[in-house]
């Protein structure tokens, strides 16, 4: 069963189609790659699921195990209640605040507290509040963030800061993560951790990841399969290893030799 399908996506910009007649589907549980050269269309696939973009035309299906609805249904702020969440692919961190305030800003929209409760910290948003902190500290300690809570984010290390982003996005429950260039700016080593930890957080935490990436030793390496566009068309789906091996692939990233 898919997590999350699109049909017939299409989303042009003025003359130039950005995304063209795109087809596929996202299997509940997998780690999904979205891969392609620069310009391809990956970041605009993704901004239109996120509904900061409007398509010409075709559907998103989202099915949280329970309902499937059309995300072109729901506008921005109504995705991450939906179970969708997202990262981009510059840093989007409060860095004024502490790693905890980050990390209890992400987890906001599951405390279902009225405006009163808030204003005037009722007993009932009391009791939420501290079960948000104690769901923050476990998913810190989960990342080997333990420690750093009062520790403002902008003084963290970039890699660090990469992983808060991770965290405050698990504080949601998201049903799939979207990722954009999550290894972006990271060394070798932590582009290794990173892969052991995207692994564990879809066993541990049962969580769907799409992921857009450029680095091809970080998609073959987790990813279940794969979905290959170029100029806004798909142009190979399969295995990673399929991947691999596609012509199609192959000339999109290199260029044919009569070029």
């Amino acid at each position: 069963m898919s997590v999350l399908k699109i049909e017939a996506l299409r989303k042009t910009f003025g003359g130039l189609v950005a995304v063209d007649d795109l087809n596929f589907a996202v299997p509940r549980g997998s780690i999904y790659g979205l891969i392609g050269p620069n310009g391809a269309g990956k970041t605009t696939v993704f901004n239109i699921i996120t509904r900061f973009y409007q398509p010409d035309s075709g559907r998103i299906l989202f099915h949280d195990g329970q309902e499937k609805v059309d995300l072109l249904d729901y506008r921005v702020h109504e995705i991450i209640k939906l179970g969708v969440a997202r990262t981009f692919q510059n840093v989007e961190l409060f860095n004024n605040m502490t790693v905890m305030e980050n990390m209890l800003a992400g987890g906001h929209t599951a405390l279902e507290t009225n405006f009163f409760q808030e204003v005037f910290r009722l007993p009932g948003f009391g009791k939420k509040e501290k079960e948000a902190r104690r769901k923050a500290r476990e998913v810190l300690d989960f990342l080997n963030l333990s420690g750093r809570e009062n520790q403002r984010a902008s003084a963290q290390a970039y890699g660090m800061q990469k992983l808060l982003e991770l965290g405050r996005i698990l504080m949601t429950d998201p049903e799939i993560m979207l990722l954009d260039e999550p290894s972006a700016g990271m060394n070798n080593r932590e582009t290794g951790h990173l892969a052991s930890l995207l692994k564990s957080i879809q066993q541990e935490f049962e969580i769907t990841i799409f992921l857009v990436e450029h680095d091809m030793s970080l998609v073959m390496n987790i990813c279940d399969r794969i979905t290959a566009i170029n100029f806004g068309r798909k142009i190979f789906e399969g295995s990673p290893e399929e991947i691999q091996s596609s012509e199609a692939v192959q000339e999109a990233y290199l260029g044919s030799e009569d070029e």
